[in-house]
């Protein structure tokens, strides 16, 4: 080809055109990105400073992972009864630390599978456990699922405010890298397993099985580790001891993830589930508290009161949890069958030795959990059981039981005491008086032996309350608490020794054998004779056998005791001992209000006997000390202004309606306190 044809080809061809610049949009997107990217990297590169930096902060303040185990601030006291068994516990609970590599493998199985199951294989956070945690509180609309790691509960148990707030969260996750970095997975889960609540007062596994179950952490088994892993979501809810089936609910939770993570075989969920967890005995009894709760209200007097604010204690106490039952079931029992149902009436009960150790203690109808204590706190008049102070400061005075005295009206001053039900006996003697409850009579008996006789007993005989003024202190006006009360009786029955009623026997710090305070109780001061005393006991026997107290004799056993009603029947009691213990029941309304057909000699007396025949089941039957009464004598003349011998005997009417109404009650219906409860003691 020519160059001439050359060129002009070269000029025919078409010039390609350079590629157009991007346009306004993409120059515009393209540098929101460049922009984006610059401040992501910059942001996350200060986050990451900043994390790092706090992640070192709080990395040079932690301590060694063992002094992380327990931070309570105050001690706790573990109650054992007289045979060394626990049975209550007061304050913050801390069994003692253990480690993951000392505690039974099932229960690290059975909180990594309840609470955290990467836990072995994150950084301390778990981003795949956030994110389900979102989705499914996404989903519920609702707050049902946390995303926290065991690091990040550690992080919030130790070190961290509890509350929810987003400046903890934020502070969470620093913490949980620190943590990380410092511990080994094993220390930071022995943390975990010493610092979480776990429900009744108790703060780590240890303390919780003790609690629970009565065994170490050491020894759980499948079910009962899973039981105490349930608890961790909602340790007052789930709790055992406040709704066992509901806690038995929640382990079966567990383990179906124990066994879907691996931790457990067919066999052993199949075991598990058949034969779940079950609270030991004494936690399951909830035995005693009551007594445990008398112990605590006195603790300003005692040496554990001051070390419980530091220490751990243990207190070997008097406590019988036989007893204890043996007297629950004898109210239960009477208020279910002879009070009318629906009744607000309440009634308390206290068994002690001679020597004063308390064994058993009622101080209501409800069992577990705070309640008034009717039995320590409650100050109620004492009606005719008073009277024993009565005539054990006029037999000190000289007066015999044999002597005679008047039944017949009375006017001091304005006061003009009756007897209960009417009616007038003449002239009886001492012993009669005070077995058929005779108010005129005890009346006189006071003014023979002095009020201020009296009231000296009364006060060295326990009663720490004011008495009431006047004559009228003879019929049970003064107030007072039914463990005093019981504590005076005792006082009779120990030779007339002085007995203060008392619940501990020894303290010690926890795993120090040697007690750091032991009761070494020697015998108290000599309040009345043992004469008098033995005196007592043989007129208090009549009350029993022949009197107003009927209702309380024990088939082969001697029963000396003493009835009280007070006016309008807004108490009444029944106290009384055999050679072996004493026990004081009290019956009435919180609010004061009168009881109906009911006195001392019924619903109390009936409980008394119910409560003592189990008591005394398995023993032999041992003689009450007691002194015969010989030498009568006429008691003084006049009391008041008027002859001692007026008023006369009672007519012939009343002694046939006597006559009957004993025949229909069992006795007792005459003057005094009979022991008369119309529609068998109900209480209507």
């Amino acid at each position: 080809m020519s160059g001439e044809k050359r060129g002009k080809a070269a000029k025919s061809k078409p010039r390609k055109k350079a590629p157009a610049g991007p346009g306004f949009v993409g120059r515009l997107v393209r540098g929101m990105f460049r922009l984006l990217w610059k401040l992501t990297w910059r942001l996350a590169a200060i986050l990451i400073l900043i994390i790092g930096g706090a992640t070192a902060y709080y990395y040079v303040g932690l301590q060694a992972p063992e002094d992380l185990f327990e931070d309570r601030q105050t001690g706790s006291v573990t109650l054992k009864d007289h045979n060394g068994q626990v049975f209550a516990w007061r304050g913050e609970q801390y069994g003692g630390e253990l480690t993951v590599a000392e505690v039974s493998p099932h229960l690290v199985h059975a909180v990594v599978a309840a609470e955290d199951r990467r836990f072995y294989g994150h950084f301390g956070l778990d981003p795949r456990g956030i994110a389900r945690a979102m989705f499914q509180n996404w989903k519920a609309g609702r707050l049902v699922q946390g995303g926290s790691t065991i690091t990040q509960q550690v992080a919030k148990n130790v070190f961290l405010d509890a509350t929810r707030t987003i400046e903890r969260k934020l502070k969470e996750v620093p913490m949980a890298l620190a943590l990380e970095l410092r511990y080994s997975k094993d220390e930071i889960l022995s943390v975990y397993l010493n610092r979480v609540y776990l429900g009744a007062g108790t703060f780590g596994f240890e303390a919780a099985s003790q609690r629970y179950f009565g065994k170490s952490a050491r020894a759980l088994s499948p079910a009962e580790a899973a039981m105490l892993a349930g608890l961790l979501k909602a340790p007052s809810r789930w709790a055992p001891t406040n709704d066992l089936t509901l806690a038995q609910g929640r382990a079966s939770v567990v383990i179906r993830l124990m066994e879907e993570q691996g931790y457990l075989t067919t066999r052993e969920v199949v075991d598990a589930l058949s034969n779940p967890a079950q609270l030991s005995e004494a936690a399951a009894a909830r035995a005693g508290g009551a007594f445990a709760d008398w112990l605590l209200e006195r603790g300003g007097e005692d040496r554990f009161f001051e070390l419980v604010e530091a220490e751990d204690i243990e207190i070997k106490t008097t406590f019988d949890p036989r007893l204890q039952s043996v007297a629950e079931d004898a109210l239960r029992t009477i208020f279910e069958d002879k009070v009318r149902p629906g009744s607000e009436a309440e009634a308390a009960i206290v068994i002690m030795t001679h020597d004063g150790a308390v064994r058993a203690m009622v101080g209501g109808r409800t069992r577990g959990g705070a309640q008034f204590n009717r039995a320590t706190q409650a100050l109620r008049q004492t009606g005719s059981a008073f009277k024993a102070i009565v005539y054990a400061a006029a037999l000190e005075d000289g007066l015999g039981p044999l002597d005679i005295v008047q039944d017949a009206p009375l006017r001091i001053g304005s006061w003009t005491p009756e007897n209960y039900g009417g009616g007038y006996r003449g002239p009886i003697t001492v012993k009669e008086a005070l077995a058929q409850s005779v108010n005129t009579s005890a009346v006189r008996v006071l003014e023979q032996a002095g009020e201020d006789r009296v009231r000296a007993l009364a006060t060295s005989m326990g009663l720490t309350t004011d008495l009431a003024p006047g004559p009228a202190i003879a019929l049970g006006t003064s107030e007072a608490r039914l463990i005093e009360m019981t504590g005076v009786f005792a006082t009779i029955a120990n030779g007339g020794r002085v007995v203060t009623p008392h619940g501990i026997e020894a303290i010690y710090l926890r795993g120090d054998p040697s007690p750091i305070d032991a009761r070494d109780r020697g015998p108290g001061a000599q309040a009345i004779s043992r004469r008098t005393a033995g005196l007592m006991t043989n007129m208090l026997r009549a009350v029993v056998e022949e009197g107003t107290g009927r209702r309380a004799r024990l088939p082969g056993w001697e029963v000396a005791g003493k009835t009280g009603t007070t006016q309008k029947a807004r108490d009444a009691w029944f106290i009384g001992y055999t050679s072996e213990y004493v026990a004081g029941v009290w019956m009435g309304y919180d609010d004061n209000r009168p009881l109906t057909g009911v006195t001392g000699g019924g619903l109390p007396a009936e409980i008394w006997r119910a409560a003592m025949l189990g008591v005394h089941e398995g023993l032999e039957p041992g003689s009450l000390q007691e002194v015969i009464p010989d030498t009568p004598r006429v008691a003084q003349g006049p009391i008041g202004g008027e002859s001692s011998r007026g008023g006369g005997g009672q007519t012939v009417v009343e002694e046939v309606f006597r006559d009957v109404l004993d025949s229909l009650t069992g006795g007792g219906g005459g003057g005094g306190n009979p022991d008369w409860n119309p529609v068998s003691g109900a209480d209507r």
